[in-house]
């Protein structure tokens, strides 16, 4: 049965229908043709599933990230990021890394985050003396940081899928994120001295400081949300609905950026993003209610331990299967698909859901920066002109850096569990 059931999977997908489609397909024609599962049950509890508090903070995040990106809010955060990092050998692509780290904390989004930081900086590394390939390699990559870095629309999904804690998720992202972009800016900084770029002067702590004013409205958002999570002023859920009224706010009455006009646009774009994504989340509840009814996690996890699969062991076999299905999926639909599969075996193993849910989300992040569907390839060459499979090459190196960064946020579960062991979640 569960041959059938992944067997349909993959040749719908295959065949090109969407991954929802072929996730909801697949599913109802194997609880039809093997079960005696209640169709009409199994319709009710996707709707249960989906009237859940959580998932309103979806929406929210995506309509924040929308009214930030449309305005002057990325190229602030650019002048800041040059401002601090600027005159250091590399001080383009690493500003660039700086701002799709702070960007990514603001919109939550990692293509929104390639889009807004890209389309500034690309222009203006390529016009310092970087080779185009170098250029645009720092973009793609750093931008994946999106879905990483709180708030994190993929990191609700996971939360909602393993019934975890949506804070203590967002203060898991911090430091592996943190550290993949140190990661990156060392790359940026070795390649640029390697190409025989050389420092600057740095600005004075006045132009420093002047760039911090111009950026400070956008800043103040990653304050509100972490802060206001932390500090018990909101939940999660309620964050979001204060950064999208925050977001406005600040891209209308304080930017000035956008229109009266504008905010329909934007308000539709949003809403069809967020349909895409829930009826993902949907198909993909179908398919995981299934699995569970039918108990396939819990013979799986029995199967696994009997054949004395350690921790480590385990979580190569977690990276390999998730980097695969990242390169072909969506990182919604993964979560969702992969999440009632192993989260069982992994806290049978005595590993940590939060620990887990962070190399998830990391595995993501690489499958979007590499081929066939890597959204934000795709995205880079559109907003560059260059050609995919130019794109692909030049993020292969910095794909790899992600990789190291995923190898020790892996085995080393504390990069992903002090600070909110520290902070008391």
């Amino acid at each position: 049965m569960i041959l059938t059931l992944m067997v349909l999977l993959f040749a719908l997908m295959l065949v090109g229908v969407p991954v929802s489609v072929a996730l909801g397909a697949s599913t109802m024609i194997t609880a039809l043709a093997f079960t005696d599962l209640d169709a009409m049950g199994l319709t009710m509890h996707v709707f249960d599933g989906l009237n859940t508090y959580t998932l309103m903070a979806i929406p929210m995040f995506i309509l924040a990230g929308s009214f930030l990106s449309k305005g002057s809010a990325a190229q602030r955060i650019v002048n800041f990021a040059k401002s601090l990092v600027g005159h250091l050998p590399g001080g383009l692509p690493i500003s660039a890394i700086f701002a799709c780290t702070v960007f990514a904390a603001v919109s939550g989004s990692s293509p929104a985050t390639v889009v807004a930081i890209g389309s500034v900086m690309y222009g203006a590394i390529k016009e310092a003396g970087y080779p185009a390939k170098y250029a645009i390699g720092t973009i793609a990559t750093s931008g994946s940081l999106g879905i990483l870095i709180p708030p994190s629309v993929v990191f609700i999904v996971y939360g909602v899928t393993a019934d975890e804690s949506i804070g203590k998720l967002f203060i898991a992202g911090i430091i592996p994120g943190i550290m993949l972009s140190l990661m990156l800016m060392a790359f940026a900084f070795f390649g640029a001295k390697k190409l025989g770029f050389k420092g600057t002067k740095p600005l004075s702590f006045k132009e420093i400081f002047k760039a911090f004013i111009d950026a400070f409205w956008a800043l103040l958002i990653i304050v509100i949300v972490i802060g206001g999570i932390y500090g018990g002023i909101f939940t999660p859920t309620e964050a979001g609905a204060v950064c999208a009224v925050y977001a406005f706010i600040v891209s209308f009455f304080i930017y000035k950026d956008i229109k009266l006009k504008d905010v329909y646009k934007i308000v539709l774009d949003s809403a069809m993003t967020t349909s895409m994504i829930f009826f993902i989340i949907a198909n993909a509840m179908i398919f995981a209610h299934f699995l569970t009814d039918q108990t396939i996690p819990h013979q799986i996890t029995q199967m696994i331990l009997n054949a004395n699969v350690g921790p480590v062991t385990f979580l190569i076999i977690v990276n390999i299967l998730l980097l695969i299905m990242g390169q072909f999926m969506e990182p919604s639909s993964v979560v969702m698909i992969t999440t009632p599969l192993l989260l069982p075996i992994a806290i049978a193993l005595g590993i940590d859901p939060v620990h887990l849910g962070v190399i998830m989300i990391v595995n993501m992040e690489i499958g979007m920066i590499t081929p066939p569907v890597g959204l934000n390839l795709f995205v880079a060459s559109a907003i560059t002109g260059l050609s995919l499979k130019d794109v692909v090459v030049a993020s292969l190196p910095w794909a790899v850096t992600i990789f190291i960064g995923l190898m020790l946020i892996t085995y080393i579960p504390s990069i992903s569990l002090w600070l909110p062991t520290a902070l008391g979640f």
